[in-house]
């Protein structure tokens, strides 16, 4: 006979055959439950079946009775084991017919689902590894372009720096020249003293409102040519509005006798101011005020210039007679021959070292300082 697939010969209960004593009792557990353990469960029942026998015959003896009473002990112990391995049994049983109900079909449809777990695992991972290794590479990638394009990189970045400067530098002057915002409000002057400087700031008004970078500088110095004292100046700007003229006025060398008094000449022979006095610290030049103009003049205010400052106070006149025979005066009362403006540092010097050897020696005696030849000072007695 062809057994069924899943079939376990184990669990088909036993035929009884002629061997066997009786039916068993209802209530009793048959042999199939006895499996395993029937060999001790069935030695317990034997006692008690005796002795269930002798109490249906009448027999009682203490032998008997004690029997009884092991016998009925055994019973109850035998029902207790064999309750307690049924139990177990019908658990294997339940575990077995479970496992063989599943089939080939379920097992095989279980491993598929394992291995395509596993299958879909392996594809996680390895898709996740595979996203690293793209990342790496990219970044090796990138690291390797850096390190090629360094040297047009740098280059790049200088052009696009020198462009910048240069976009702002166009720009600043464009704003500089052309824009409102750089234009002319205010004027300061500085320096004067005999110059009015509200003249001087009202004669360049018409400067007002143009951009700084485009101030006139040839309008300024037609306007400030009609202030005769004005020596020199120099204009400076503050952006982003104001424009700074510091004037340098000219300053009086000598003295000019005139009808009204004294004219206060400068080297240029420019009269800067009239004073009716003589000032205690300018030398009076002796020439002819029409003569302001000529060489000899110029001479003259040459060598007071090239006085040191502690020594010009101490020259009472200067004249001269041609450009190369200039004379001063002391106010000591004695007399310098200077002879030409040439080397007039190194004669002043060696004024300055004849005096002081003088006034050692006799200060009260008028004398005659020779430095015409600068290497060769002479002092002579005035006769």
């Amino acid at each position: 006979m062809k057994r069924p697939e899943g079939f376990d010969e184990r669990l088909t209960p036993r035929q009884p055959s002629g061997s066997d004593h009786a039916k068993p009792a209802p209530g009793q557990p048959s042999g199939a439950a006895r499996s395993g353990r029937g060999g001790r469960a069935a030695v317990r029942e034997r006692p008690a079946s005796a002795a269930r026998a002798r109490a249906s015959s009448g027999a009682a003896t203490p032998t008997d009775a004690s029997a009884g009473a092991k016998d009925g002990a055994g019973a109850k112990d035998g029902a207790v084991v064999k309750a307690g391995a049924g139990a177990k049994d019908a658990t294997d049983v339940s575990a077995t017919l479970a496992a063989s109900s599943r089939g080939p079909k379920d097992e095989a449809a279980a491993r598929l689902r394992q291995e395509s777990a596993a299958a879909r695992a392996r594809v996680q991972e390895a898709a996740q590894a595979e996203r690293v290794a793209r990342r790496a590479r990219k970044l090796a990638e990138r690291t390797e372009v850096r390190r090629f394009t360094r040297r047009s990189r740098h280059r790049r970045a200088a052009w696009i720096t020198v462009g910048a400067v240069v976009a702002v530098f166009a720009l600043s002057i464009v704003v500089a020249v052309y824009s409102p915002i750089m234009a002319l409000t205010r004027i300061e002057v500085v320096g004067t003293s005999r110059i009015d400087r509200t003249q001087v700031q009202r004669a360049l008004d018409g400067q007002l409102g143009t951009p700084l970078a485009r101030v006139n500088l040839g309008e300024i110095k037609q306007q400030l040519a009609a202030f005769p004292l004005i020596a020199s100046y120099v204009t400076a700007e503050e952006p982003p509005h104001t424009l700074v003229v510091t004037i340098t006025e000219r300053q009086p060398v000598v003295a000019v006798k005139t009808s009204s008094g004294y004219a206060l000449v400068d080297p240029a022979g420019i009269v800067v101011e009239s004073d009716p006095q003589k000032p205690a610290n300018l030398p009076e030049a002796t020439i002819d005020p029409s003569k302001l103009n000529s060489p000899v003049f110029r001479t003259m205010t040459a060598v007071v210039s090239s006085l040191p400052a502690p020594m010009r106070p101490t020259v009472a006149s200067v004249t001269a007679s041609t450009a190369d025979d200039v004379t001063l005066t002391l106010t000591s009362g004695s007399n310098v021959v200077w002879g030409s403006p040439e080397h007039s540092a190194a004669k002043a010097t060696l004024l300055a070292a004849l005096i002081k050897d003088h006034q050692a020696r006799d200060p009260q005696t008028k004398v005659e300082y020779d430095v015409s030849a600068p290497d060769n000072g002479i002092i002579r007695s005035q006769g």
